[in-house]
């Protein structure tokens, strides 16, 4: 089942929303709500506009719409379908609701009355074995999306490949910063090699014109 919903601004994430879980959720969650701040701190233009991250028993499926992370924690075994149908469902009511206000927001959890909403529809998203008989069932069934070639990934891969793009970027700095000497000490050397090769011809036009000067004049 849907355990835990975040919803945050892609573009720096700021946390917008949040559903409001009890103590023992709260403690359950702990680990995977800090793996969730780290996923929203990993996003960037080019990422996967729709993604699970599997970790352990859960499973962290988030959706990107109009600049807002919607991020929900879920049992593994729950099924994608039905996550990403429920994500679908709060990015369409909260751009609704809040979409012309998302990027002047500056204070966190700004929209936090949205979770009477995400409770709501979180009731009506339940694991297929609780979803409250075969007709209700049927119905969700019949409107959810295909998720087949929705990204699947687990979170060792995505911390390893953080601390890849670390190290490049360290990497790539190094070599700006190199590249940056290098090209100061060539350009050095060159000018000490013009200076060998014409400071003799300079030395002798400076004597030549001092003698023609005190000659002639």
């Amino acid at each position: 089942m849907v355990r835990s919903t975040t919803i945050a601004r892609a573009s720096d994430a700021l946390p917008l929303a949040a559903t409001v879980d009890d103590e023992q959720t709260e403690h359950t969650l702990q680990e995977y709500k800090q793996q969730a701040k780290l996923i929203f701190r990993r996003i960037t233009p080019n990422s996967e506009p729709q993604c699970s991250i599997e970790s352990g028993p859960y499973a962290l499926h988030y959706l990107i719409a109009d600049n807002v992370i919607y991020l929900t924690i879920a049992e593994k075994s729950y099924p994608r379908k039905l996550a990403f149908s429920y994500l679908d469902e709060l990015a369409k009511e909260f751009s609704h609701s809040y979409g012309l206000k998302v990027d002047g927001v500056r204070k966190p959890y700004a929209f936090v009355g949205f979770d009477t909403f995400m409770q709501k529809t979180a009731r009506l998203y339940q694991d297929t074995r609780n979803a409250g008989g075969g007709n209700n069932l049927e119905r969700l069934n019949g409107e959810l999306q295909d998720v087949t070639r929705i990204m699947t990934k687990n979170m060792e891969e995505l911390l390893w490949r953080g601390d890849s793009l670390d190290k490049m970027s360290h990497l790539s700095s190094s070599l700006r910063d190199e590249s940056q000497k290098y090209r100061k000490a060539a350009r050095q050397i060159n000018i000490d090699a013009m200076i060998r090769q014409w400071a003799p011809v300079a030395a002798i036009t400076v004597i030549v014109i001092i003698f023609i000067w005190w000659r002639f004049f």
